[in-house]
């Protein structure tokens, strides 16, 4: 017998999206969603990078699914395949993002603000923002329609804060965070607040999880100057947010709606 905590937390019979899921994040959110009991739809672009991240799961309760989610019609049809697989879904984590990280060698995609380049800033408005509303109209929507669920918007720091360019400024080449992904990540904000208002008679729930930096064999010299602004002075494991995503999908947070749940090791609290 399942004691109240496994109950509370459990998420047996719900059906998880997770965009991005070939991802550094997006596969632990897949393992994690899956140990915790859920049926998970793994999508991402790249199918045959998804399939070798996953590679170690087979199970039926696993669906890995290619699908654009900057063009409404690809996601449409990537309904289709999970309602013919599952029957419904339940919750969505909308993880899928682009940022430039600091080992991009790209000037175009790592120089100042002033000289940011327009198709670059605009495919981080397609990715970051556009496909998280276009994943809420069409996930969103069957939710909304079949008894309701739980969506997961994936912010960050720099969508609550300024990047913090100091931070890299020991580098040969100057590096800029660029605005395109703080911009992006603000907005996801408020559209959490839309939809949780806008769907709260539909039961569909809708939350912000805002992340921090995460362990990705950085250089020492960075993690250095970044873990000095953490009051738990390190970066974040990888599978240090699957608590969270669980939490927000599962019923321990079915009065928790509009929010803005904060994992970042403290480094918004100074």
């Amino acid at each position: 017998m399942q004691n109240n905590k496994q109950i509370l937390f459990g998420l047996n019979g719900k059906v998880v999206i997770v965009t991005g899921a070939a991802g550094q994040l997006g596969n632990q959110y897949v393992r994690a969603l899956l140990d915790a009991g859920a049926k998970v739809v793994a999508l991402d672009l790249d199918l045959k990078n998804l399939g070798s991240r996953l590679a170690d799961l087979e199970l039926d309760g696993l669906l890995l699914l290619e699908a654009d989610i900057t063009d409404r019609a690809s996601l449409e049809s990537a309904l289709q395949v999970i309602l013919k697989k599952f029957g419904g879904v339940q919750a969505l984590v909308n993880n899928a993002a682009i940022d430039a990280p600091p080992h991009m060698k790209s000037a175009a995609l790592t120089g100042p603000f002033e000289t940011y380049p327009k198709d670059v800033l605009q495919k981080m408005f397609d990715v970051n923002l556009t496909g998280s509303i276009l994943c809420c109209q069409v996930f969103g929507g069957h939710m909304a329609r079949h008894g309701g669920g739980s969506i997961i918007n994936i912010g960050s720091i720099y969508g609550i804060l300024s990047p913090d360019q100091r931070l890299y400024t020991y580098k040969e080449k100057p590096f800029f965070k660029p605005v395109g992904y703080s911009v992006t990540k603000s907005a996801v904000l408020n559209l959490t607040r839309y939809l949780a208002t806008y769907w709260a008679d539909k039961n569909v729930r809708v939350n912000t999880l805002t992340l921090a930096g995460v362990f990705n064999n950085q250089d020492e010299e960075f993690l250095r100057r970044y873990t000095v602004k953490v009051p738990l002075g390190r970066m974040a494991r990888p599978d240090e947010y699957n608590g969270a995503v669980i939490f927000l999908i599962s019923d321990a947070s079915s009065y928790m709606t509009g929010s803005n749940m904060i994992v970042d090791g403290g480094y918004s609290a100074w």
